[in-house]
């Protein structure tokens, strides 16, 4: 008995070719854009440590609030000069512990929405700060005139699984002053309001904000998703030569 080499029908390699080379493209771009995101939140996480490291400085006239870009001032450190009005909301919030050896109030509680009376007449809103939910409702308002020295916040989105605010109670989920204002029956509030900064040991409720927390706690992946995406590409290519390479490999058949 001989045995003779013999060709057998080999899987056709033009199909799974042109599959490789558009999920590799696809694959590669991909990465390219996390790589690109990644150049442009850097870029932005730089501008808002510029922004909030920088001197106090006074709020912008109530004449140019309709022309501010917000995205272009938030997160700039102001002061505000004036006098608090009466009643407080809520935001519903739930801040994570800080890393080993930070002070820092956290868990569910709310943050302590209040107005304020510029010297000028306009009105603002002053987030005084986090108070966790078992100590809220021993807040009572501030009053008086004051020196208030903070953060200029853009309002807050809402999502599809953001509850419904509740006016009635001045209790919300996001930070909203246009709504929050209108809760407190306040006149034509800024589109923005003042963050206050954090004053003292950061422990005694209301904790106002530490920029270098807030800003730490921006999400910055996208190298890591651009390695992913390119690591993929990569493993495709491979799957696809060692797919072809034993497509072509010659078979003996008896």
């Amino acid at each position: 008995m001989s045995e003779s080499a013999s060709s057998t029908p080999r899987p056709k390699l033009l199909l799974p070719a042109l599959l490789t080379v558009v999920g590799v493209g696809v694959l590669f771009y991909l990465g390219a854009w996390q790589w690109q995101r990644m150049d442009e939140k850097r870029a932005f996480i730089t501008r808002l440590e510029t922004q909030a490291a920088g001197s106090a400085a006074p709020l912008p006239p109530a004449s140019d609030w309709p022309r501010l870009d917000l995205a272009a001032v938030d997160l700039t450190r102001a002061v505000a000069k004036g006098s608090y009005l009466d009643g407080i909301a809520g935001v519903r919030t739930t801040i994570a512990a800080g890393p080993p050896g930070s002070r820092q109030l956290s868990g569910f509680g709310r943050w302590v929405f209040q107005g304020f009376r510029l010297e000028d007449g306009a009105t603002i809103l002053i987030n005084r700060g986090f108070v966790p939910e078992a100590r809220f409702g021993a807040i009572t308002p501030a009053s008086g005139q004051a020196t208030v020295t903070g953060f200029l916040r853009i309002p807050e989105a809402r999502n599809s699984f953001t509850p419904a605010d509740l006016p009635q109670q001045r209790e919300f989920y996001t930070r909203d002053p246009a709504a929050i204002a209108a809760s407190l029956g306040l006149p034509a509030a800024a589109p923005f309001y003042l963050e206050a900064e954090r004053q003292g040991d950061g422990l005694t409720p209301p904790a106002g904000v530490d920029a270098k927390e807030l800003i730490a706690r921006i999400p910055d992946n996208h190298l890591q998703y651009a390695l992913t995406w390119w690591g993929l590409a990569l493993t495709l290519i491979g799957v696809f030569g060692a797919y072809a390479w034993q497509a072509r490999r010659p078979t003996q058949s008896g």
